[in-house]
């Protein structure tokens, strides 16, 4: 397979701009380009899809073992030309101080070469000890190639190159200058989704021409093709038999709700689900389901509209009061919750959950969770075992009610209060915490599994009154 990662010598150096336009001009140029996110994100991977016209994966050491990303990456890498994995942070940048979950652990353990992306803004001559620091911090890693990104002109890119060719080995593929057209929207978490962007599809295509233009799209084919047998970490687990769908679970996609990882929502199908769209903008009326996923998204810039659906939110609120079982991340707990408050405005949301969303300018909690299941968590496993995953929201659940249950007890990160996460109404399940099955939750399958035993026990409960009605009537 025909592999690299893209990565960065620190954080915001305009590698995943970079990366877009290389998936980008790959694939207008006939390539399939297999697009992975290092790390817990869904917005990059968002518009790395987009830029492929695929799923991008992905790969996070710190909540999966080795196994599991080599399976992920050489299974959803069948049928590719190419795999690029876009890197988070920099290169060397993780929790871990043996570097066990950094980029550079990935591109060991998948025989990745490194295309570096330097942003070279008032750099000259110090770029070379950056080059060779970086080389020599690890030798298993192999920088194999460098763009030089944000160039202030043809004078500045002439400099650094003779720089690079004197003191290193590595070789310029590319160097992109400042640009206008490659800005990217941000706000409080970071871009902005590219389904809220208006004229997505011709950005992601004028980035890749963009970079094409400045990058040598060949050098760069032939540095992935140059990568090394794929190392093997044993024997690859066999996959699971797709099981019959038998049950319909909704999930929330529209420009509120779009946080899914895409191997989760496989693994829902491979439990048996019937995946079905639901509009929380535009659906008046639930559609016929069983249960509901709404992942995290955006509600506060959506709450006017949210609040203007009030037919949703009603029916919504009765169907879980009436036992619909439900999973809610983050900002599907908000849309739960009474109410959102924004920029000094209040919406109403659904009100299943007895507590008000109020989102604050910094983060409220950020980072990996550890969370335990209590005795409470309604499809857990029995003896309380430790469920991992990520957070980052800037809200907090105000004047929560007291007596609520929850289903979680917080060891590692935030959650609603620090102490606890997973708020319990009826069947309905809220948390801050995004959650992987590839963690080793196996939360997916979990999740039908109770979806399917609740409806059994109302198709149970229905059955006998319904075969009563059906006897004939006593003859007077």
């Amino acid at each position: 397979m025909h592999r690299l990662l893209v990565s960065a010598a620190h954080k915001s150096s305009g590698k995943t701009t970079l990366s877009i336009g290389l998936v980008a001009a790959l694939t207008e140029r006939g390539r399939v380009v297999q697009p992975f996110k290092k790390g817990p994100d869904y917005i990059d991977p968002m518009w790395l899809a987009r830029a492929a016209g695929r799923p991008c994966f992905n790969l996070d050491p710190y909540l999966m073992d080795d196994a599991s990303i080599a399976d992920l990456f050489a299974g959803q890498s069948i049928g590719a030309d190419l795999a690029l994995v876009e890197g988070n942070k920099g290169l060397y940048d993780g929790l871990a101080l043996d570097g066990s979950n950094s980029n550079a652990a990935v591109a060991r353990r998948l025989g990745l070469p490194v295309l570096l992306v330097i942003d070279a803004r008032g750099m000259t001559r110090g770029i070379a000890p950056l080059i060779l620091g970086y080389q020599a911090f690890d030798r298993e890693v192999n920088i194999a190639g460098v763009i030089l990104n944000r160039l202030g002109g043809s004078r500045h890119e002439s400099k650094l190159r003779a720089v690079i060719e004197h003191y290193t080995d590595v070789p310029v593929l590319g160097a992109v200058a400042e640009d206008a057209r490659l800005s990217m929207t941000e706000r409080h978490l970071g871009l902005m989704p590219c389904a809220e962007v208006e004229g997505a599809e011709a950005h992601v295509r004028e980035i890749g021409r963009i970079v094409a233009a400045q990058v040598d799209l060949g050098r760069v084919q032939a540095l992935a093709a140059a990568a090394p047998p794929q190392p093997r970490t044993g024997a690859p687990a066999p996959a699971a038999p797709m099981r019959r769908a038998d049950v319909r679970i909704g999930i929330a996609r529209d420009r509120a709700f779009g946080f899914y990882y895409p191997d989760d929502l496989a693994a829902l199908q491979a439990a048996g689900a019937e995946l079905v769209p639901v509009d929380t903008l535009q659906d008046e009326r639930l559609p016929a389901i069983d249960g509901l996923f709404i992942g995290g998204g955006f509600p506060e810039t959506c709450m006017d509209a949210l609040e203007a659906n009030a037919a949703l939110r009603g029916e919504l609120r009765q169907a879980i009061a009436a036992g619909l079982p439900v999973h809610a991340e983050c900002g599907g707990l908000m849309y739960l919750s009474r109410s959102i408050t924004w920029q000094g405005r209040t919406a109403r949301m659904v009100g299943a959950i007895p507590g008000d969303t109020v989102m604050h300018a910094k983060p409220v909690g950020r980072g990996y969770v550890h969370l335990q299941e209590t005795g409470a968590m309604p499809w857990g496993t029995a003896d309380g075992g430790i469920v991992r995953g990520h957070e980052f929201h800037h809200s907090s659940l105000e004047n929560l009610d007291p007596g609520v249950a929850f289903a979680y007890r917080v060891r590692r990160g935030h959650g609603v209060d620090g102490q606890h996460d997973g708020v319990l109404v009826h069947n309905a399940l809220a948390s801050y915490a995004h959650l992987r099955s590839a963690a080793g939750s196996q939360w997916a399958s979990r999740f039908v599994e109770f979806v399917r035993a609740q409806r059994a026990r109302r198709v149970a409960h229905v059955q006998p009154a319904a075969v009563r009605s059906s006897k004939p009537a006593p003859r007077p």
